[in-house]
């Protein structure tokens, strides 16, 4: 047995002894291999899973994580979260995910409350402790379990363990919510939040086109104001790089509202506190 193994068994032992858990499901890598590893450990009887409802998620994001929730075959649900009734969020400062985090967990949590489950668990692995994260502190406060972070699985583990268990998101690209998309210090509205989704939904639809649907990795348009940022993986940028074709692309994004488009040659890199509060 590999320590691999040793890790996934020990996180089966720690959500058996939890009887039942609720879990907080993104859809994401790590949330769709934790609720999977509570689905064989505890059976679907004793598993909730709970998705937050908010504009600041893509819709084509919420529909794949139904998808995926109900081929497991886990109860789920979705809970409407107002996220832009907070206007601790709303102003978009550095701990933004804080207050973010907390809005959703809260609402999770009552949900627990009112199915009768103890236990809430959370998708963070161990990698997570090395990155800027101001929502795990949320999940600290409110009693929110870690199970992955606490068998010390890294992100490359749990897609090779995702991998192993036959699930689609494996080698899903890691996805953020919108809201990432802004500079720290501009306020988030709906209007700029749709804006920003359909920018993105132009992008992948150009790429695939161009063949770049197999590489299309992570995606992202910044959004500062008249001006849409472009980050791509460097293997796309050619694709980014003919005036013939990618006139399309700009007509495109400029139906969504944005007068400039932009290719940062930097390529995609992960959001941090000094990315985001560059304007």
């Amino acid at each position: 047995m590999d320590e691999v193994d040793v890790k996934a068994e020990n996180l089966a032992s720690t959500l058996s002894a939890m009887d039942a858990v609720l879990v907080a499901y993104s859809g994401g890598v790590d949330s769709t291999y934790l609720l999977w590893a509570a689905l064989e450990a505890l059976g679907r009887d004793r598993v909730w899973a709970v998705t937050a409802d908010a504009l600041i998620f893509p819709r084509a994001l919420q529909e794949r994580a139904a998808r995926v929730a109900h081929d497991l075959g886990a109860r789920h649900r979705f809970e409407p979260v107002a996220v832009l009734e907070d206007m601790d969020f709303v102003r978009n400062p550095p701990r933004r995910c804080y207050f973010c985090k907390r809005l959703i967990l809260s609402q999770v949590r009552a949900v627990a409350h009112a199915e009768g489950v103890t236990w809430i668990v959370e998708g963070s692995n161990l990698d997570d402790r090395h990155e800027y994260r101001p929502g795990i502190q949320a999940v600290r406060e409110l009693g929110v379990r870690s199970p992955l972070q606490e068998a010390r699985l890294t992100k490359a583990e749990i897609r090779l363990l995702s991998r192993r268990a036959g699930l689609p998101t494996w080698d899903q690209p890691a996805q953020t919510c919108l809201a990432t998309r802004f500079p720290h210090g501009r306020p988030i509205t709906i209007d700029e939040l749709a804006q920003v989704e359909a920018a993105e939904q132009a992008l992948r639809t150009y790429l695939a086109a161009m063949g770049g649907e197999g590489e299309m990795g992570d995606v992202r348009v910044r959004h500062h104001g008249e001006i849409a940022r472009i980050e791509v993986s460097p293997t796309l940028m050619p694709l980014l790089a003919r005036p013939e074709q990618t006139e399309r692309l700009v007509s495109h994004l400029r139906r969504t509202g944005y007068r400039y488009v932009t290719l940062d040659l930097a390529g995609y890199r992960r959001s941090t506190p000094e990315m985001e509060t560059k304007q």
